[in-house]
């Protein structure tokens, strides 16, 4: 799962992104309104944190051009501004969450799966299509043959990518984009290696290959 940090203090931003790093996302940092915007016209992301207190473009109006484009994406600011005005204008502006700063990292990864359960549909914690079923709390998978099976941050990054959209073929790229961040190497068959690792370690049916297409999983078995 991609995540686009936007955060000008470099302390701050170099602490969030190493941690959602160790939570098992990919994390691309960007420390202005403006380039936020930019990056948001390219890149496909799967939640965004959002700085309010940003250079080139306060938050608030980078906040209310993503939502005047239309751009659904799960959104969640992370500010110092803790004034009722500012929370009623950025909840009612289109933001999906409000956290204040200074945060606990376990409160807002937290916040972050209980707003991509919302936006998914769901209000349970356990991502499944009734063959295998993931948590993100604690990155086990498990099925009626294995109970429950530690997976590497790559492999969870994998597995909830296709369970957030079971029944839907992601590419090669299309996992690629989810799996890495920017600076990361990707090697031409990492995706391969790592669903031959899932299916090692949950049975070759979970994870479906539809030829020269790509892979997913069944929806609802």
């Amino acid at each position: 799962m991609r995540i686009l940090l936007v955060e000008d203090d470099p302390m701050i931003g170099d602490a969030i992104q190493g941690a959602l790093m160790d939570a098992g996302y990919a994390a691309d940092w960007v420390r202005n309104g403006l380039t936020a915007l930019a990056t948001l016209e390219t890149q496909h992301y799967d939640l965004v944190l959002l700085d309010l207190g940003l250079p080139g473009k306060d938050g608030l109006d980078v906040l209310n051009s993503i939502r005047a484009g239309n751009n659904p994406v799960p959104l969640l600011i992370i500010t110092a501004r803790d004034s009722l005005d500012d929370r009623l204008r950025g909840l009612d502006g289109g933001a999906d969450d409000y956290v204040l700063k200074p945060f606990e990292m376990a409160e807002l990864l937290a916040r972050m799966r209980a707003v991509l359960r919302r936006k998914g549909g769901s209000a349970l914690p356990i991502l499944s299509n009734n063959v295998v079923s993931l948590d993100p709390t604690s990155k086990e998978a498990s099925t009626q043959e294995n109970p429950a099976v530690q997976l590497s941050n790559r492999e969870f990054a994998l597995l909830q990518a296709l369970l957030i959209r079971p029944g839907a073929i992601l590419s090669r790229s299309d996992l690629e984009d989810r799996i890495y961040g920017w600076g990361n190497e990707v090697e031409s068959n990492a995706v391969e290696f790592l669903i031959h690792a899932l299916r090692r370690k949950l049975g070759s049916h979970v994870i479906k290959n539809v030829r020269g297409v790509g892979w997913m999983v069944s929806k609802n078995g």
